[in-house]
């Protein structure tokens, strides 16, 4: 007989176990989830335990779901069935459980980023209720494109350093900011602030573009080894239309640093043009679904 039951705070070795056995088979050439890194997805994400489910055969994980909650929304940040335990109702249970708990707790709002490649997840979603909202966009940067315009004309400005601080104290991190994934979005960024470094182009007057990115080796929740080579991009915006001569100028100074390698996950298409990172060398390298839903009671 199957069972299912919200964890609690003490309950991250139980959630790191039933992660291992349901998600890792999912996840090719990924490594264990470790305490560590799940703790760290608390700080930087806000997953709650209390927000998470296991499902059990007995004493036996088979079905996980994650999530991670804000004063917005409820994002499901994974939900997974070992494949021993696939189309018998436990991921749509997982799903109803977690919204009718969020229609008396709230907040009701719930969301997902599924990766198109994961057909099965994005059916579960499709059938349990949810709508697409958008296509979030994976962009990895092309080195032979930028190296085609690097001998654009360079802005007349200054390049200093930046933080997220430096961003938040300039009113660049507030209402304003474009809607971005989860593991992007301006909490995520106020609590990675330490891992976060960042470039910007400023004039006498202002911050009129920049850049914030994780340098490789820098731990972040979910990291795996074939991820720890690229620099992540968190942040890439320009206030002034130049056709993105400002962010080539700064993605040339992090390559002049021997960061070659850039990942731009999960870009919503309201964030920046997908004409800009053309022009900047970046291409489309997988899409994720997001999906939402408002909780209910059923």
């Amino acid at each position: 007989m199957s069972a299912y039951r919200f964890c609690r705070t003490d309950d991250i070795g139980l959630l790191v176990d039933a992660l291992n056995r349901c998600w890792l088979p999912y996840v090719a050439g990924g490594g264990p989830m470790t305490p560590a890194v799940f703790k760290r997805s608390i700080r930087d994400l806000q997953v709650w335990c209390s927000s998470s489910m296991v499902a059990f055969s007995g004493s036996d994980p088979i079905g996980v779901l994650i999530g991670a909650k804000r004063r917005s929304a409820t994002l499901v940040h994974t939900i997974a069935v070992h494949p021993e335990h696939r189309r018998q109702g436990h991921g749509r249970h997982l799903l109803a459980s977690l919204g009718s708990k969020l229609a008396i707790l709230g907040p009701p709002r719930i969301v997902a980023e599924v990766p198109e490649s994961l057909g099965a997840a994005c059916g579960l979603f499709d059938a349990c209720g949810y709508s697409e909202e958008a296509v979030l966009t994976d962009y990895t940067f092309e080195e032979s494109a930028m190296t085609e315009r690097g001998n654009a004309a360079r802005v007349e400005a200054f390049v200093i350093p930046v933080t997220v601080g430096d961003l938040a104290a300039n009113g660049l991190l507030g209402a304003a900011h474009p809607q971005v994934c989860w593991q992007r979005s301006i909490e995520t960024l106020t609590a990675r602030t330490d891992d976060v470094a960042g470039l910007a182009v400023a004039s006498d007057e202002r911050i009129e573009a920049y850049v914030l990115y994780v340098t490789r080796g820098s731990a972040s929740a979910g990291a795996t080894a074939d991820t720890m080579e690229e620099t992540e991009i968190v942040s890439l915006r320009s206030f002034i239309d130049d056709g993105g001569a400002r962010l080539q100028q700064l993605l040339a100074r992090l390559r002049a640093r021997g960061m070659e390698t850039f990942r731009f996950p999960k870009v919503h298409p309201d964030e920046i043009s997908k004409e800009w990172l053309a022009t900047l060398g970046f291409s489309p390298a997988g899409a994720h679904r997001l999906y939402a839903a408002t909780a209910r009671s059923d």
